[in-house]
């Protein structure tokens, strides 16, 4: 293999016992590469960087074949912990990457494991909090943080011991705005001070790449088919408008840039192309990740010399100045954080640099497609009402049955009388009939309110009246309790062995495209495909009121735009429906009301229309809508018109999604492109499973 890669693969491919299986992979990545890798729920991804790292197979048991190696040394005869001062991995859960109860202790863990000198641990932690955006974290207990904020922990223990090699399972799922500034900050500052690589998953493209659009993506994207073979290894740059509707028609998330063309298939003039962002001025301190790839890296593993600059562990004396904080602002609170940390290392972007930036608009060739996309859009009202719901700020009219009303309501995140407030005067009702939204930034009690709406945790003041709802939890696993995705839906339902209750079963693992895992164990499922089952299995209960906590998250977009749809049908049937999201277009595009919780409380109630038009309650929720939405927002007279746009891009969303099922039923493969030929696995040869979503 080549002597200069960090990761080189050679036919690497992983096979199940259930069939199900990912590979082969040729790969070489070089220092200061990044690597984004694409695909459907289910296609591999997370199984990819298992694979990168040992956890397939020294852990998760699967039939290996190919070689692989990092830096030269080889996976296969390596153990995980064998690998552990060459990978920093954030998983897709990040309570698998948080084992201690305090986060200076958790971070600090890796570092202490790798034997780093004392001295240089705490400066290190407290470096990695700061590039993760969870500087102010320091001091609290893991156990009382939100999914966002655990996102930032196990992104700062992956980077603190400052590793060649990153691997990155959806690092921004859980994440406000600020946090994902922090994700790409860190992968940028990584880049630039140690030469590192990284495999990036990722689903929230526009918000990671920011302002540069596309140019702040990764310039090699690795895109897997539903089977888990790679489908294509390129430049963005260079996929035709044919494979970027193939990509979204399979369910892959794509920058607003391509989704655009794939969905309009409108060609921009060159002129627009030529002159889609002027030359901008650009923060000294702040690099795309794009930028980062094209500079020479040198890996340093060896320690310097006495008193040379350096960026980890036990490499050179404290330096005087320390980097600004990244994200959030907040006192390092742990005393063992107080010491400088070593210089060298580029500062990120803090919100005063920020402030000082001029502002740049994303790229032109995206607003000319809205405007082209605009320009030839239906008068308002007058299009398919997309699932009914409230209009014009108005509420649906709600069907008897008691709403679900709160009051007053205080509730905190912690064990016991030790419970941290986190939100207090909480006025707020759901009524049958509608979906309401709840947006907020990490950390601001959304996963709170709907645990104590739920019955789970007492409120520290106030009440909450009403029939008790049904839950999802953010956390699929928490919530199953069979060893069947066909018996989690059946659990606790009345009457299971009836005709018609298999019929409705059948017919929610139908609509989630789960019929295909009906006997699989859901803990052995993909994550998306563990939130599907957990938001089926609830579904089918038909409580009065359905409370979902990120129910959307780690989906591929065909997934994500089933669940909202669905959620959205519940609420037509009479439910009530609340569910938390950070993804504020399928808030606008699916929910009556929104409820926006901010600064210890309730700030406002509002349609999605007023919320996206309101800058200042936008500024102080801390939300930061992507460029498309407020642009589709802008254009539209009242929230009617704008679902009906934001519908119209779901449509032909679907109808991707239609026209690339019936054409890979009946393609035969071109010369040269794989078929999906069945995998061996050692206890016999069975075809390899492709579980097709059944179109929104």
């Amino acid at each position: 293999m080549p002597g200069a890669a960090l990761v080189a693969t050679s036919g690497l491919e992983a096979v199940f016992g259930s069939g199900d299986g990912v590979g082969p992979f040729d790969l070489v990545i070089g220092p200061g590469e990044g690597v984004l890798v694409l695909g459907p729920s289910g296609s591999g991804k997370s199984t990819l960087l298992r694979l990168l790292h040992g956890a397939v197979p020294h852990a998760i048991h699967a039939d290996v074949t190919g070689r692989a190696e990092i830096a030269g040394r080889s996976v296969a005869d390596s153990t995980v912990a064998g690998l552990a001062d060459l990978v920093g991995v954030v998983a897709q859960d990040p309570e698998s990457g948080v084992c201690l109860p305090d986060v200076v202790d958790d971070v600090a863990f890796p570092l202490e494991n790798l034997g780093a000198p004392a001295p240089a641990i705490w400066p290190a932690v407290r470096f990695a909090l700061t590039r993760a955006g969870a500087s102010g974290l320091a001091g609290r207990a893991t156990g009382e943080l939100s999914g966002g904020e655990l996102q930032r922990v196990a992104l700062a223990g992956a980077i603190a011991p400052e590793p060649p090699l990153l691997l990155l399972d959806e690092p921004t799922s859980m994440l406000d705005a600020d946090g994902v500034d922090a994700v790409r900050g860190a992968l940028a500052s990584a880049l630039r001070a140690t030469g590192a690589a990284y495999v990036l998953v990722e689903h929230r493209l526009d918000e990671l790449a920011g302002e540069d659009g596309l140019d702040g993506l990764p310039s090699r994207w690795l895109v897997l088919d539903r089977s888990g073979r790679v489908r294509h290894d390129v430049h963005p740059r260079a996929l035709s408008d044919a494979d970027l509707r193939v990509l979204v028609g399979q369910g892959c998330w794509l920058p607003a840039e391509l989704e655009l063309r794939a969905l309009l298939g409108a060609p921009v003039p060159d002129a627009v192309v030529g002159a889609a962002r002027p030359a901008p001025t650009r923060d000294p301190g702040r690099a795309t990740l794009r930028d980062q790839q094209h500079t020479d890296h040198r890996v340093r593993r060896e320690p310097p010399s006495p008193g040379a600059s350096g960026t980890g562990p036990g490499r050179g004396a404290p330096a005087a100045a320390a980097s600004p904080a990244l994200g959030p602002t907040g006192t390092l609170l742990d005393p063992r954080l107080t010491e400088r940390r070593p210089a060298g290392s580029i500062p990120a972007r803090g919100p005063a640099a920020a402030a000082a930036s001029p502002a740049r608009g994303p790229s032109g060739i995206v607003d000319a497609l809205l405007d082209r996309w605009l320009a030839g859009r239906r008068p308002a009202g007058t299009g398919p009402a997309h699932g009914g719901g409230a209009q014009g700020g108005a509420a649906p009219a709600s069907p008897a049955g008691a709403p679900l009303v709160a009051r007053g309501l205080a509730v905190g995140r912690g064990p016991g009388g030790r419970a941290r407030p986190v939100l207090s005067d909480v006025d707020a009702d759901l009524r049958g009939g509608e979906l309401v939204a709840l947006v907020g930034a990490n950390g601001s009690g959304k996963s709170t309110l709907l645990a104590c709406l739920a019955g789970l945790i007492p409120a520290a003041a106030g009440s909450v009246a009403g029939p008790r709802p049904g839950l999802v939890f953010q956390n699929p696993e928490h919530q199953f309790a069979a060893t069947s995705v066909r018996a989690e839906l059946m659990h606790g339902l009345p009457r299971p062995d009836d005709p018609e209750t298999r019929e409705r079963v059948d017919a929610m693992l139908a609509r989630f495209g789960l019929l295909g895992l009906a006997d699989r164990n859901p803990f052995r499922l993909s994550g998306g495909q563990q939130r599907r089952v957990s938001l089926a299995a609830m579904l089918l209960h038909r409580r009065p009121h359905l409370l979902a906590d990120e129910p959307a998250f780690g989906l591929d977009r065909l997934a994500a735009l089933t669940t909202m749809r669905a959620l959205r049908a519940a609420a037509d049937a009479g439910q009530g429906v609340l569910f938390s999201s950070h993804d504020l277009r399928a808030v606008a595009a699916h929910a009556d009301r929104v409820l926006v919780v901010g600064e210890g409380t309730l700030l406002a109630a509002a349609t999605p229309h007023e919320l996206l038009r309101d800058r200042v309650l936008l500024d102080r929720a801390r939300l930061r809508p992507p460029h498309l939405l407020l642009r589709v927002a802008e254009a539209s007279a009242g929230p009617r018109e704008l679902r009906d746009l934001l519908a119209d891009l779901d449509d032909r969303t679907v109808e991707l999604a239609r026209t690339t099922a019936g054409a890979d039923r009946g393609r035969a493969a071109p010369p040269g492109e794989q078929t999906e030929a069945p995998r061996t696995v050692q206890n016999g040869t069975r075809g390899q499973t492709t579980v097709r979503e059944e179109v929104p």
